[in-house]
């Protein structure tokens, strides 16, 4: 060989190039930042993950894999953009607040109290049509799935305010109206079978099964869990299994393995059985997010497994978030999309890597036990930021219930099915089920699952964190000595912003909270918890907000002109002292209620100057809170008490510097 031929050795590339992969995120980011500059305002860090995954993913650089990042991010970024905005402007589009004469479809319902709590499809107002849904409750149980209703009513628009996150809640399920309705008629049956379906399901196991059983197994097979005890709901989302009460991955991978079994004389054509059975049970379930997500998937490795090629996870899970993003792009502010699609990027990140470290236990206790690691570990931030806890027990109870749920579901579907076709034998056939439902519901009743880590929020800590889960993931190929110096910055990071969010350590912090036109205002200083609400904010709401900021109040202060109601919300929360403005009788007696026009909590001064503003004074600087317009101040604010300068400007509400 000659001696001056030279050896040239490719490098490897640090993130391998997945077209569907990529294009999904930068599909994502594009509706990420549309929503944030519309809802939550803008932020620095909102680009720190994004721009560390696209600096890896262009090395070693080229210009060809350059200039095909360009055009991927630019057209799909862009086209996030773009139906995001055009699904903002059409849910706004339509019909104002009035009253009409309604006629809709039942699309699902949660009965309990005497009422039913309603979804509208299929909206005609006085006589035109209308897109979208409706929300109404009615004063009535007689209300089912695929039933079609007449009444006349008002109806109030849903309107897309700032930082209102009911409203957003609303927005991703396109639910336009909301309505309170006592008299209406049932003018007959919705021809789409899987709604009736879905009545007979619930009517069957109210008759033969009842109780708290029949909820949790209505809401096991179809994912509306609104009739369940609001207790036992709590208990379970503490626990961490709430999940198997959310038709997803897990329903659909059963359903479908199961099925591939049942039909494995067809060898590799045995897919097309189980995909047209697990899309039935996805339009039973109404097309949820989880469960389209799992079908799109399912439909890829089938797929791949008829034509005989490997499947990509990755890829499949890029293909069908895009296939979800570009019909509804609303769907990234669901709680249900973010679980759902992190679920399966943290397997695909670190399924792999975990296993490893479990190598010596037998290989399916490790592979189970790295896939729930890899589960917990992505879908953190999502917990944390949307429910405000993180469960300690989720791990422990994961373990034994994944394991048992495919007995429990194919158990329950199977006896909901021939209950439907035999109904004199119901009770026989779902008495398995509902005793496994018995006792899921005694280990719940019988030990308390509901202790979690609360009162915190990681704000601008999630981009942190998904840059280490980055660094982490053997997708990323680094060398070990530059991994492990990028991990370690990333977590020291990650805990000074932390830090940072949830400790002041200097002058104080506000942070606001909207919610169906009712608002709340929580300020923070060094050593005190101030909380201020007005006259139309619920227990709940406070109890959600508190679970992301605080745990323990020193105060909370009522900003109402119906303080009696005000007061009785304050005195469930955590706090020992209540401050009003008029005095009024209560009743109260662990918890001290003050009334005065001026008093202290610690060092902070607050003066009420009407019924809905309040003026605090706080080293130095005037804040005043004004529910004037049922407005809360619209954005977090840090004050400095060293200089006595605002740091950051606020946009609503009256900010004085003394």
């Amino acid at each position: 060989m000659p001696n001056n031929v030279r050896l040239q050795v490719k490098r490897k590339a640090h993130v391998n190039l997945r077209l569907a992969a990529f294009s999904a995120l930068f599909c994502l980011f594009g509706i990420f930042l549309y929503f944030r500059i519309c809802f939550g305002g803008i932020k620095p860090s909102d680009f720190l993950f994004p721009a560390i995954f696209l600096f890896f993913a262009i090395f070693p650089l080229g210009k060809r894999r350059f200039a095909l990042l360009f055009v991927l991010f630019v057209l799909f970024a862009g086209a996030g953009a773009g139906l995001a905005h055009w699904n903002a402007v059409r849910f706004g589009s339509g019909s104002e607040t009035g009253t009409y004469s309604v006629m809709g479809t039942v699309k699902e319902t949660t009965i309990k109290n005497g009422y039913s709590q309603t979804t509208l499809k299929n909206l005609y107002l006085d006589g035109e049509r209308e897109y979208g849904n409706a929300l109404v409750r009615f004063s009535s149980e007689t209300v089912r799935a695929g039933d079609i209703v007449v009444f006349t009513g008002k109806l109030e628009r849903v309107s897309l305010k700032d930082g209102d996150s009911y409203a957003e809640y609303l927005f991703t399920k396109d639910i336009r109206f909301t309505a309170f309705v006592n008299e209406f008629v049932l003018a007959g049956k919705s021809e789409d079978p899987f709604l009736r379906l879905n009545a007979l399901i619930y009517d069957s196991l109210q008759s033969n099964v009842g109780g708290d059983e029949a909820a949790v197994a209505y809401a096991l097979l179809t994912g509306n869990s609104g009739a369940m005890d609001e207790g036992l709901l709590a208990s379970v989302r503490k626990g961490g299994i709430a999940h198997i009460f959310a038709v997803s991955g897990l329903h659909i991978g059963i359903l479908f393995a199961a099925t591939s079994a049942a039909f494995g004389f067809l060898r590799r054509y045995r897919m097309f059985p189980a995909l047209l059975l697990s899309l039935c049970y996805v339009a039973l379930c109404g097309f949820s997010v989880s469960s389209v997500r799992a079908f799109i998937m399912c439909a890829v490795l089938g797929i791949y497994r008829v034509i005989g090629r490997k499947t990509d996870f990755l890829q499949s899970i890029g293909f069908a978030a895009l296939c979800v993003l570009v019909y509804s792009p609303a769907q990234w502010l669901s709680v249900g999309f973010r679980l759902s699609f992190g679920a399966c990027v943290g397997l695909a990140l670190f399924s792999g890597t975990i296993s490893r470290a479990f190598r010596k236990l037998p290989k399916w206790l490790g592979g189970y036990l790295s896939a729930m690691l890899s589960v917990q570990i992505f879908t953190l931030p999502v917990q944390i930021e949307t429910f405000g806890y993180v469960s300690v027990w989720g791990f422990l109870l994961n373990f034994f219930v994944i394991p048992a749920l495919p007995v429990l579901f194919l158990s329950l579907l199977a006896a909901a099915t021939l209950s439907l076709v035999i109904p004199p034998a119901a009770a026989f056939f779902l008495a398995f089920p509902a005793n496994l439902l018995s006792a899921l519901l005694y280990a719940f009743s019988t030990f308390d699952f509901t202790f979690v880590l609360t009162g915190f929020t990681l704000g601008t800590g999630v981009a942190v964190y998904l840059s280490l889960c980055l660094f982490a993931s053997e997708r990323l190929r680094l060398r070990i000595s530059l991994r492990a110096v990028a991990i370690g910055v990333s977590f020291v990071l990650l805990c000074l912003v932390v830090a940072m969010e949830n400790i002041v350590v200097i002058g104080c912090k506000i942070v606001t909270y909207r919610s169906r036109g009712a608002s709340t205002v929580l300020i923070k200083s060094q050593s005190e918890r101030v909380l201020v609400i007005d006259g139309e904010i619920s227990l709940k709401n406070c109890e959600d907000f508190l679970s992301h900021h605080a745990r323990n109040l020193d105060a909370v202060i009522v900003l109402a002109e119906d303080e009696v109601r005000a007061i009785n919300t304050a005195a469930f929360l955590n706090t020992e002292l209540i401050c009003a403005r008029r005095e009024v009788g209560t009743g109260l007696q662990e918890t001290e209620v003050r009334f005065a026009e001026r008093f202290y909590v610690g060092s902070l001064e607050f003066r009420y100057e009407s019924g809905d503003k309040l003026a605090a004074l706080v080293e130095d600087v005037l804040i005043e809170v004004d529910f004037t317009g049922k407005s809360a101040l619209g954005a977090d604010l840090f004050l400095g008490g060293d200089c006595g300068n605002l740091i950051f400007f606020i946009r609503d509400g009256i900010i004085k510097i003394l």
